[in-house]
């Protein structure tokens, strides 16, 4: 023990070199895998032998059988497929060990080796195997102990070699048990971080949808609103200096709303300025400014509310907004409409808002499944509703939206 000590001491040469990449401290890291079963096999040999030539100095024989150097061997090499066949190699280290003991003298410490592969026989999965193998072994020892004339183990000796295989036996099952413990640990925290990393995605998907619905519909609106009162300033048919100047009006007051709700939009995106004010979120209370805008692009809007109007959910509020605002949209971007009609519904644990108007849709109407459309409906879905467009009987296009309370 004394060589050993100086390999560890921080001040001599031994200690500084195993500071650098590739010198002895790859070979003081902890074996593993192949490498460490050969070191564990090399010591298990070395150990047998050392006593047993101890015994050869210290007793009267000199020599031992031939047979008796091979026996050690192979229960001692036989550990280096211990992880690989461990049930083989407990079945060839008791084989050798029941040869070893009762034909050589003086024998050595040689049922270490079957110890070890017990333990790695139970360890590995294999604990009735072990059992059945650590009982054949207690009754070899039992059976040879009582025919022989010679009673090489006491009978405490006898009770504490079959209290070391229970032992052996009881720790692998233990270590067994305790790997299997670790890894299912392993495994379901690796499930819980992908479920955190699926569910951080999802919501990230959400609200990226929701963003581009937000977008669509606040930008659409105000800029077809804007594209509408430039083309009517611009090439009316009869220049009017108080038409146009109320066009522009209507465009400023639009671009400002729009660059409103862009700055809200992108303030979310950038979560910065959090302590200044925030515009609340528009909704139903704000149909009037929403149809007077429309009403001045030169389409008559009229507003219709039936039931008691109550305050509502600020996420159905939004989506009932945004619903109606987009179907204006279409209305003045897609139709040739001269009115529109938006009536606003407010039933027992619902709302209905319904956009109505008396133009013809191109063939390439929303109706055929546009973004707006789309929007509209993800957006009543989302909150359990559910949204009908489509051409009227009489001629125009409808969309209506039922939304839970």
């Amino acid at each position: 023990m004394g060589a050993v000590r100086p390999q560890g001491r921080r001040g001599d040469g031994a200690g500084r070199g195993t500071s650098r990449p590739g010198g002895a401290a790859t070979w003081l890291r902890r074996p593993r895998g192949r490498r460490a079963d050969a070191l564990l096999a090399a010591g298990c040999l070395l150990l047998v032998v050392a006593a047993v030539l101890s015994v050869m100095r210290d007793g009267e024989r000199a020599t031992m059988p031939a047979i008796g150097w091979p026996l050690i061997v192979t229960a001692c090499g036989a550990l280096y497929f211990r992880r690989r066949v461990p049930v083989t190699v407990a079945v060839v280290t008791l084989a050798a060990c029941g040869i070893y003991y009762p034909l050589v003298e003086p024998d050595g410490p040689l049922m270490i080796a079957f110890a070890i592969a017990l333990y790695t026989a139970a360890a590995e999965g294999h604990l009735v195997a072990a059992s059945v193998l650590g009982g054949a072994a207690m009754a070899c020892v039992s059976f040879g102990e009582f025919r022989g004339h010679v009673n090489h183990l006491e009978d405490a000796g006898l009770y504490l070699l079959a209290g070391w295989f229970v032992a052996v036996i009881a720790v692998g099952g233990v270590v067994r048990n305790r790997r299997a413990y670790l890894r299912e640990a392993e495994r379901r925290t690796r499930a819980a971080e992908r479920g955190r990393e699926e569910e951080a995605r999802r919501r990230a998907i959400e609200e990226r949808l929701r963003i581009a619905r937000e977008l669509h519909d606040v930008l659409g609106h105000n800029i077809s609103l804007i594209n509408v009162q430039a083309t009517a300033a611009l090439h009316g048919p009869h220049p009017d200096p108080g038409r146009a100047e109320e066009a522009l009006a209507t465009i400023k007051q639009a671009s400002k709303d729009t660059l409103r709700e862009l700055r809200a939009t992108l303030g979310v995106l950038r979560q910065v300025d959090e302590e200044a004010p925030v515009a609340p979120a528009p909704g139903l209370d704000r149909l009037d400014e929403l149809t007077g805008g429309i009403a001045a692009a030169g389409i008559a809007v009229r507003t219709e509310i039936e039931g008691e109007p109550r305050p509502l959910p600020a996420e159905t509020d939004l989506a009932a907004f945004r619903i109606v605002q987009e179907a204006l949209t279409n209305v003045t971007r897609h139709s040739d409409a001269a009115s529109a009609v938006v009536r606003v519904q407010y039933g027992d644990g619902h709302v209905v808002v319904r956009v109505d108007d008396d133009g013809n849709p191109p063939p390439a109407a929303p109706a055929a499944g546009g973004s707006g459309i789309r929007g509209m409906r993800d957006r009543a879905e989302a909150l359990g509703g559910d949204l009908d467009a489509g051409a009227r009987p009489g001629g125009g296009f409808s969309v209506r939206a039922r939304l839970p309370v």
